[in-house]
């Protein structure tokens, strides 16, 4: 029988956050170059999983698909909180 403990979980990220973000930038710079929008193309990717979301055009699409859409998420929680950080400072 399984038991849910009643501890927090610490969650480990994965230690290719560099990886990630560079296939965000990738991705990005390939959807405007073709025009779409790169936030309504990650959304509809993230929330699906289907990679059509994203433009094949510079590999973006194989490389996104490469990584893992949790650590995608991941990296974006992390840049968001490190930008409120940033203007908290301010």
């Amino acid at each position: 029988m399984d038991r849910v403990s009643d501890e927090t979980m610490l969650f480990r990220p994965a230690t290719e956050e560099n990886a990630a973000k560079k296939t965000i930038r990738v991705a990005c710079e390939a959807m405007e170059a073709k025009g779409y929008n790169p936030i309504n193309q990650l959304v509809g990717y993230l929330l699906s999983g289907d990679p059509a979301y994203i433009t094949s055009h510079n590999d973006a699409r194989s490389m996104i698909r490469k990584i893992e859409r949790d650590e995608l998420l991941e990296e974006f929680v992390r840049s968001y909180l490190s930008q409120m950080k940033k203007e908290k400072g301010k």
